[in-house]
């Protein structure tokens, strides 16, 4: 094999030649006929970029020699095993430069708002912890290596900064992800992060597909068009009548005419146009429809038989039992199903032929002569068979409105049925065709080979040529396929919406027909205007447009990508702050690109927090752009639901998982990052009372394991326990999802809320360790006893101040932290008496067993606790929040 790489780009120089050298390395015998190929592009300059690879392979062993262009359809993949017969290749790209690797994006580390402003509060403790250290230095006098006492300092106060805090909350987050995989009301969920659950408290807008997404994609035929007579679902019998009686005629006319050597011409290609009948239109669009398609019907073996399927695809009766439909697109599988339920049955087909079955159970055979793909760009595909019976060839098309308006002959109801079809909610398909003369085709035939093996514009050249046949074809009629809603979007959007959530929703339908299901799924309500954003093409029609949308209130806005792309363009800041005011935004015909594009720009020009949920490879973009992706397996594969951070297996579950779940672990989190921030504060509090009294001297109060002890085994099971606090139950946040609203001001974790606890931390701090100084004076060599007594008794009680619904494990949880401090004073007495070398105070059972002791350490615990209690009633009483209003 020979082949030429040319190209355009090297020093204005044009046709640069490249010799590609291609070595057999070695035979594998145990795999046959495989060899292992090396090739090499070897080329007159050393650093040389090839951007575009075209090229002719010449197979010499055939005579004559036959030419063909070297494409997508003779190329064999990574991975690809050759069964039989040798390969000679050319490698074209690879690593880094295979459009796969060029897709693919690093999808960047999410990081959650509250562990944000946990971060925040941290610096500020840091900033609290230098500060404290520098006044205590000060206050001493810097007296003597003072610097030394500033270190001291800063170890002695370095409980402020809470390390147990990153501990507790990843240890809270893993529980809050089981507890969304265990929870029977969404089955399937599977949580694939562990560092976001409390972002789905805190969403704002909402990113949704449509295809898969809100809709089942599963469709259903629904209309069938012919100009002058519309079909529905409650006339499809008809169409079955017409199908039968008009393949009853054919058979009958061709059993007559079998002693006829020449097959009969259809008589219109030559005669002046006749207006047909609607039977015989009805038979050429089902046949159409049956004809044009990528689909193969595959039949299964049946249950018993092993080892026996090519046998069973050969000699079997075409049962309708065991057979199904393979196809790229979901759509062309309805066509071809709608087909077979009206008598036209799809029964076979491999590469070079299809046969249809008739009602009467006849066979027809079809060769396939030529089939080009439906690609993005054209949005359309045709095929050209020939009729094994009659010998004629048809040239058949289908496709989008907009690419066949132009290509079929004059009508006056293309565009109007569409539009009434679009505004039903249906997926629409224009079905042509085109009767070839055999003189006609062959022409075709040579320029359409001749085009593919042009080297220079070679898409171009055959495109022009597949053009130069798309011309007067007859319109045969007008197809409507809709795609079914998911089960209980209504609702769920009905929910977020009230939830204070902003949804959008981003498809590559077209924008009538995404209008159509905003409205159908109660995204955009009936009553609510919709400003429809007219294409744009320049800056000045973007500024009209946009003075017009700028006008009109509270209005739900349907606009397209391009003239999406062309707003962001001019008018970037603009647009989006009067599409953010919407209480719905519909964007039609976007790629994968554009739609990770809008969530950027929402979480850039907002701040707020974005969820996008798709489930196909198309929205991995979005959702891994997105502060929480959600992923749904659908039909459409599984790689959005593996990209994602959460995966669902219905759009129906995103209202539980964001009003139950997602309210539950922002709020506990909160709660549990105050409450170790807390934690910290009082035990340094205690810790510089104590340093002060004692003149400002750098020693310690609590010793070695006393330190560990108190954020491990004495507090660590109630603190953890509030993980399993909820301030109100699954069904009344799902039924007033209006409080979901609040999470999103993220007042539970704040400046404010943080001040508070420092506030509390520093009263209690004070009075535990002054309590024991007033009520302990004669013993006060038993400080440590005292103090850390009560400091762990009013740690319990904080703990079930701030539970808001008590669970049994957490009163487990207060009595084994309480069982686990009685047992350690027995057992670890030595480290309750201070400096034992120099004081020689070791803990007295006698003295702790007293009543004075139990009175005063209870005394000092409910000073330190009981005002709080008193507050929070009082708080309670008079300002309520608003889910207590909803519980009462």
């Amino acid at each position: 094999g020979s082949c030429f790489i040319r190209t355009d780009q090297l020093d204005g120089e044009t046709d640069w030649k490249l010799k590609v050298a291609v070595s057999c390395t070695q035979r594998l015998p145990a795999l046959g006929d495989l060899f292992s190929i090396n090739a090499y592009v070897y080329a007159q300059k050393p650093q040389l970029d090839i951007h575009s690879f075209e090229g002719t392979f010449t197979r010499e062993d055939s005579d004559p020699a036959v030419h063909e262009s070297l494409s997508i359809e003779n190329t064999l993949w990574a991975s690809t095993v050759v069964a039989s017969g040798t390969v000679i290749g050319v490698v074209i790209y690879t690593g880094k430069e295979t459009r796969s690797v060029m897709n693919t994006s690093n999808p960047k580390n999410k990081v959650g708002l509250l562990d944000l402003e946990l971060n925040q509060l941290t610096k500020a403790l840091f900033l609290a912890l230098v500060a404290l250290s520098v006044v205590m230095v000060t206050l001493q006098g810097f007296v003597g290596p003072w610097y030394r006492n500033l270190f001291r300092f800063l170890l002695l106060f370095s409980y402020i900064i809470p390390i147990s805090l990153r501990v507790n909350l990843d240890m809270g987050k893993a529980a809050y992800g089981w507890m969304i995989m265990k929870d029977d009301n969404i089955p399937g969920t599977v949580v694939r992060t562990s560092t976001i659950p409390e972002e789905l408290g805190r969403l704002v807008y909402l990113l949704t597909d449509k295809t898969g997404t809100l809709t089942q994609n599963e469709m259903i035929f629904k209309r069938l068009h012919l100009g002058t007579v519309s079909y529905g679902t409650d006339t499809m019998d008809e169409i079955q009548s017409h199908i039968i009686s008009s393949y009853s005629q054919v058979h009958s006319q061709n059993t007559g005419n079998s002693t006829s050597s020449t097959p009969s011409r259809k008589p219109q290609s030559s005669a002046p146009k006749v207006r047909k009948s609607v039977s015989s239109r009805i038979h050429e669009a089902v046949k159409a429809i049956a004809l044009c398609h990528n689909v193969t019907p595959v039949y299964e073996s049946r249950a018993g038989v092993s080892g026996e399927t090519e046998y069973a695809e050969v000699d079997q009766d075409f049962s309708d039992e065991n057979r199904t439909y393979q196809a790229s697109s979901p759509d062309e599988v309805t066509l071809v199903q709608w087909t077979e339920s009206v008598g036209l049955t799809l029964v076979s087909r491999d590469l070079t032929s299809m046969q249809l079955k008739t009602p009467g159970g006849h066979i027809l055979t079809y060769y396939i002569l030529q089939i080009f793909p439906f690609t993005s760009e054209s949005k359309r595909m045709g095929i050209i068979v020939r009729d094994e019976s009659s010998g004629e060839i048809t040239f058949y098309m289908k496709g989008a409105d907009v690419a066949m308006s132009t290509i079929v002959q004059y009508n006056d109801w293309l565009e109007e049925e569409c539009g009434n079809m679009a505004r039903e909610g249906l997926r629409t398909l224009v079905v042509a065709k085109k009767s070839l003369t055999e003189e006609q085709y062959q022409d075709f035939e040579s320029r359409y080979n001749q085009a593919k093996l042009s080297i220079h514009d070679r898409n171009l050249k055959v495109a022009a040529v597949v053009e130069s046949l798309e011309r007067e074809m007859e319109l045969l009629c007008l197809t409507g396929v809709e795609d079914q809603l998911q089960a209980d979007v209504r609702p769920t959007l009905e929910m977020l919406r009230n939830a204070g959530i902003k949804i959008w929703m981003l498809t590559g339908d077209k924008l009538e027909t995404a209008t159509c299901i905003a409205k159908s799924s109660h995204l955009v309500s009936r009553t609510q205007d919709i400003h429809i954003f007219r294409p744009v093409t320049t800056r000045g029609e973007a500024h009209l447009e946009l003075n017009a949308f700028r006008r009109k209130h509270d209005c739900a806005l349907v606009i397209s990508g391009d003239s999406l792309e062309v707003c962001l363009k001019y008018y970037e800041h603009e647009f989006v702050e009067l599409a953010c005011q919407c209480p719905a935004v519909v964007c039609c015909r976007c790629s994968p690109t554009q739609k990770a594009h809008i969530v950027k720009l929402l979480q850039h020009h907002t701040g707020k927090r974005t969820c996008a949920i798709g489930d196909g490879g198309n929205d991995v973009s979005m959702i891994q752009a997105a502060d929480c992706g959600i992923g749904i397996e659908g039909k459409e594969g599984k790689q959005a639901s593996l990209a994602a951070d959460f995966s669902i297996t219905q759009f129906k579950h995103i209202g539980r998982l964001l009003m139950v779940h997602g309210r539950n672990s922002y709020k506990r989190s909160a709660a549990l990052g105050q409450f170790v921030m807390h934690r910290g504060l009082i035990i340094s509090t205690m810790q510089a009372v104590f340093s002060s009294v004692f003149y400002f001297a750098s020693v310690p109060l609590y010793q070695g394991f006393l330190m560990v002890g108190y954020a491990t085994i004495y507090t660590m099971f109630p603190v953890f326990s509030l993980v399993l606090d909820q301030d109100v139950k699954p069904e009344m946040a799902l039924l007033y999802p209006e409080l979901y609203k609040d999470l999103t001001k993220g007042r539970s974790l704040s400046f404010k809320t943080f001040l508070i606890w420092v506030l509390i931390s520093i009263y209690q701090g004070g009075i535990l360790m002054y309590g024991a100084l007033l009520l302990f004076e004669s013993e006060f060599v038993h400080v440590v006893a005292i103090s850390f007594t009560a400091l762990i008794f009013t740690e319990l009680l904080m703990v079930a101040l701030t539970i808001r619904t008590w669970h049994w494990l957490m009163v487990v949880a207060e009595f084994l932290s309480l069982g686990c401090y009685v047992a350690s004073l027995a057992f670890l007495n030595e480290y309750f008496g201070i400096g034992r070398v120099s004081f020689g105070a070791f803990l007295d059972v006698a003295f702790i067993t007293t009543v004075t002791f139990l009175w005063k350490v209870s005394a000092i615990t409910v000073v330190s606790c009981l005002p709080l209690y008193i507050l929070k009633y009082l708080k309670r009483k008079f300002s309520p929040p608003s889910y207590s209003k909803l519980t009462s």
